[in-house]
């Protein structure tokens, strides 16, 4: 998980460890993108909803799982979604079976100023939708115009994967296995929406203010990508070789 604070490190540092974490990174988010193609199956909507998304036979439960995915997307009828109040099971067909990873961001004010920080270890997955989870932020914050109906289906596919999680949770267990953290987030800037974040057991952490601002001087761009904790990594113990030590014991 991401920390404000890691080892001391200098503007020359700064390169190597930035290439090595943008190396481990882009491996990991391979890694997480196979995974989740390979279970793509489990997070079919119409494995949950049926015929209500565009399935051939009937499912049980499906008019359960429609209630509560209805149920779940009433406060979004209010501002600052402001979708439209009834909901329609059409849109259930539009919500398809791929899934995208968005990266996970966040403002730091550095010197005064705000930049964009994202993380190496950590992703929003979501059904794929017309829009970067940063647009739809800005557009929630009034900063980006978007169209209401990409807006609500952003919304219809984040509320429904997270009844598709709730009910199989042997694929939150999978993840684990697999050395990332599946969990259910409701970060403040996205007005009470769920998220479904994916971490790796790998520690990343954010440096000290003034060199970030010399990264920021020298590139022109106000953002900055967290740093592998190399240390961090070296200790890093695996579970299911502790589990088996503690066993063997």
């Amino acid at each position: 998980m991401s920390e404000t604070t890691g080892p001391a490190l200098t503007l020359q540092e700064l390169p190597e460890l930035r290439r090595k974490t943008e190396s481990v990174s882009r491996y990991l988010r391979e890694q997480v993108t196979a995974h989740l193609e390979t279970l793509r199956p489990l997070f079919a909507p119409n494995r949950l909803l049926g015929k209500h998304a565009g399935g051939k036979v009937e499912v049980a439960g499906a008019e359960r799982a429609l209630a509560e995915l209805q149920q779940a997307y009433k406060p979004f009828a209010r501002k600052p979604y402001d979708l439209p109040e009834t909901f329609d099971v059409s849109w259930l067909g539009l919500v398809g079976t791929a899934l995208e990873l968005h990266p996970w961001e966040y403002i730091q004010t550095v010197q005064g100023k705000p930049v964009v920080i994202t993380s190496p270890v950590r992703w929003v997955v979501n059904y794929r939708s017309s829009y970067t989870l940063a647009q739809i932020k800005a557009s929630l914050e009034g900063k980006q115009t978007i169209l209401p109906e990409n807006l609500r289906q952003f919304a219809v596919n984040t509320l429904l994967l997270q009844i598709v999680l709730n009910r199989n949770p042997g694929i939150t267990k999978l993840f684990q296995d697999l050395r990332f953290e599946l969990k259910i987030e409701t970060p403040p800037d996205f007005k009470g929406l769920p998220l479904i974040t994916i971490t790796s057991g790998l520690t990343s952490f954010r440096p000290a203010d003034d060199l970030i601002a010399a990264a920021i001087a020298f590139s022109g761009v106000s953002a900055f990508i967290e740093l592998l904790d190399l240390a961090a990594l070296r200790q890093t113990v695996d579970p299911a070789q502790a589990r088996l030590d503690a066993l063997l014991k």
